[in-house]
């Protein structure tokens, strides 16, 4: 709720009152260049969370303070963000806001691997990708149908990011790291440690690189649909109109992940779910490119929400069994969520440029479904996961 409901509906508003422009695709490389900012930070962010919890020796456990610290950095930025009305105050305070994001999802994710045995990982990973989907249902229909302003809307979520941290917080067992275990972390280490070299670690490599362009295609096939649904199909009520296609795409979402996640653990396969998932994902892409209307759309976000459903749950699992080392997985999975964060960053100004370039969207999509079906090829050479 708290990093999504923003960027499709929230801060495009924001940036279009901000800049005012002549010309609709002014707002949308500008919403791109905040975007890509902010992209910049989660390069930085996520692995570095990642290493510094790998060595944390706090008595509260080495992910429970990152999460803490990231969640009330995450929400601070979100409130001060509502009463923002200048371009470059909205770029900072996103800035801060994603980099909160990364340091949460940093420490997420290792506990994945900390504490879920490798048989339940698929379905674990699902559970944690259906409330991403409710979240941003909920986010989006709070906005719509309250009427909710910036400030309000803004506010609201960064209220419930920390009521539903809480419980987290305070129930989830986390391993105290002795003092003498500690690895030690210089500059010159962790700068080192970002390169992984993919002769070495292929499997490592392949992931990554099919994570990135999935992540990137259906980043560039989702945050500027109110952009398309707006000056591209001429709706009559884009947020309305937004909120029924996310409606049916989070739907999907929240089947595949809990469903196919599932039956990738009884299966005891990862490879095959990951390839269908992508390539379901290029095929809604194209979809929306050849077919300019609201009903297609509304097919190819069902078929979008069970493509990314199910790679939500299936690909984390995967990841967490190509990890190079055990004692770095923190930072090796920091690694991976870039993968996620940094195209969906980086999407918005990729596909303004693409927008700006072409005078429409179809350029768009296009450039959406090749990037998903290249990252369904990408997983085919994996030889250590089924």
């Amino acid at each position: 709720m708290a990093q999504l409901t923003p960027i499709q509906l929230l801060l495009p508003v924001q940036v279009d009152a901000a800049v005012s422009p002549a010309n609709w695709i002014d707002s949308v490389v500008a919403f791109g260049i905040i975007s890509g900012a902010a992209g910049l930070c989660a390069l930085v962010v996520f692995p570095l969370t990642g290493a510094l919890s790998d060595r944390t020796t706090s008595r509260f456990g080495r992910r429970r303070p990152w999460i803490a610290v990231g969640a009330l950095l995450f929400a601070a930025a979100l409130a001060l963000l509502g009463y923002q009305n200048a371009i470059v105050a909205v770029g900072v305070l996103w800035c801060f806001a994603l980099s909160g994001f990364c340091m949460l999802t940093a420490a997420l994710t290792a506990v994945i691997s900390d504490q879920v045995p490798v048989s339940q990982r698929g379905t674990v990973s699902g559970w944690m990708s259906a409330p991403q989907a409710i979240g941003v249902i909920l986010g989006v229909a709070l906005v719509t149908f309250l009427a909710l302003g910036q400030v309000v809307g803004y506010l609201v979520v960064s209220i419930a990011l920390l009521v539903l941290v809480c419980p987290f917080l305070l129930l989830l067992p986390d391993e105290v790291l002795p003092v003498g275990e500690r690895a030690p972390l210089t500059v010159r280490s962790f700068v080192a440690g970002l390169w992984i070299d993919p002769r070495t670690h292929p499997d490592f490599g392949w992931t990554l690189l099919g994570r990135v362009l999935v992540n990137l295609g259906n980043a560039l096939g989702t945050t500027l649909l109110l952009y398309f649904l707006t000056y591209g199909l001429l709706v009559d009520d884009p947020e309305d109109g937004l909120l029924g296609l996310t409606l049916v795409y989070m739907v999907f979402v929240i089947l595949a992940s809990v469903i196919l996640g599932n039956l990738s653990d009884r299966l005891g396969r990862r490879k095959s779910f990951v390839f269908v998932a992508a390539a379901l994902q290029g095929v809604a892409a194209l979809v929306l490119a050849f077919v300019p209307s609201f009903e297609a759309a509304l097919v190819a976000a069902a078929l979008l929400g069970i493509g990314y459903g199910c790679f939500l749950s299936v690909d984390q699992a995967l990841a967490t069994q190509v990890l190079p080392a055990q004692e770095d997985r923190g930072k090796d999975l920091g690694i991976m969520n870039i993968a996620t964060a940094v195209p969906q960053a980086f999407a918005p100004l990729v596909g303004a440029l693409a927008v700006a370039a072409s005078g429409g969207f179809a350029a768009l999509f296009v450039a959406a479904g090749i990037a998903a079906l290249l990252g369904a090829v990408a997983i085919i050479p994996v030889r250590s996961v089924r």
